[in-house]
């Protein structure tokens, strides 16, 4: 087993994760956060290897009154077969140290990256069930409604901003993950002669740098009610209906109070089109939620009264569109006809 072995730093490196990874048992691994203007200290759920902490029986009673299951420990399977994974890694880490044998390094590595993308697809998989079975009879139904939380990053619920971002354990479970595709990749290439020594070493930060990107997402911003200024106009955003957004590809965030200031935003060329990521519109019908523009039904009517009487407001499902419609004797446009100057 101890033919052609592996340099010592890499065998340190797995003793080393594989008491890293025993602390995950005693850490949360994952947090959810929630802030809403009636509980302006905020709201968190921490997710440990085997239980949930945190605000969870406050969020389960606001959770009832949308139709969302409560949620519950015992409910989930993970909870049970988690700790016996990880305490699992942390011997098969031991057990590669020990024989510093290359073939268990990249057997290893394989199955704990194969884990890693299992588990984040189980989580997600777990939030669309959470965030779209609901109860019919819930006190408060939206029409075309869901409460997905965000697999990583912010999303807008209702008045409830959600920030969904790893907790200790999940950065230990990634600090683990990327210090051994490092010294799995350089092993690799150093056992195969492929490539010279200072290739090896930019190829290991150009994969530390991708990650750090790919780590990190840009997000619009929930709209200040009272405190945010409008970008165009000035003027203070007090009106939670007919907001809207540009996020640039840097991650910055112009507000606006409605989306004709936008629209005269861009027409001024105030910012060129080759900085935007993408544009976001509150949806009328769910005031706070903000929609992707690519998502976005548009509705025009002069029954309306924007604060700059532009008079467009979005929606983000069909069967809003249509009640509005009728409702307000209004007509749908597309965003085409309205920036139709290259943005």
């Amino acid at each position: 087993m101890k033919a052609n072995p592996f340099q010592n730093w890499i065998r340190y490196s797995l003793l080393l994760s594989s008491v890293s990874l025993v602390i995950v048992l005693f850490v949360p691994m994952w947090r959810i956060d929630l802030d809403a203007p009636q509980y302006p200290e905020g709201l968190r759920m921490l997710i440990y290897a085997n239980k949930l902490g945190g605000n969870v029986d406050i969020i389960n009673g606001l959770n009832h009154y949308i139709g969302m299951k409560t949620l519950h420990a015992n409910d989930f399977m993970e909870f049970t077969i988690l700790p016996y994974i990880i305490i699992a890694f942390a011997a098969f880490f031991i057990l590669t140290a020990f024989f510093r044998n290359r073939k268990l390094l990249y057997a290893l590595c394989i199955a704990f990256v194969s884990f890693g993308i299992i588990a984040m697809a189980d989580f997600w998989q777990w939030e669309y069930n959470y965030g779209h079975n609901l109860n019919p009879d819930a006190a408060i139904i939206v029409p075309g409604m869901a409460y997905q939380p965000p697999l990583i990053g912010f999303k807008q619920l209702l008045n409830f901003g959600a920030y969904s971002i790893p907790d200790i354990g999940g950065w230990i479970f990634i600090s683990v993950g990327a210090l051994l595709l490092m010294a799995t990749v350089f092993d690799f290439f150093k056992n195969k002669s492929l490539i010279k020594m200072n290739t090896i070493v930019s190829f290991s930060l150009v994969m530390v740098l991708l990650f750090s990107i790919t780590s990190c997402s840009s997000n619009p911003k929930p709209i200040k009610l009272g405190i945010d200024n409008c970008q165009f106009c000035k003027m203070t955003i007090s009106d939670p209906k007919f907001g809207a957004e540009i996020l640039t590809l840097k991650g910055k965030v112009f507000k606006f109070d409605e989306i004709n200031c936008l629209l005269s935003y861009l027409q001024e060329k105030n910012i060129g089109s080759t900085e935007i990521k993408d544009f976001y519109f509150v949806d009328f019908s769910s005031p706070h939620l903000l929609v992707q523009q690519t998502s976005s039904l548009l509705l025009k009517s002069d029954s309306l009264s924007s604060p700059m009487n532009g008079n467009i407001i979005a929606f983000a499902n069909k069967d809003s569109l249509l009640f509005y419609k009728n409702k307000l004797k209004g007509e749908t446009i597309l965003w085409s006809q309205l920036a139709n100057f290259n943005y």
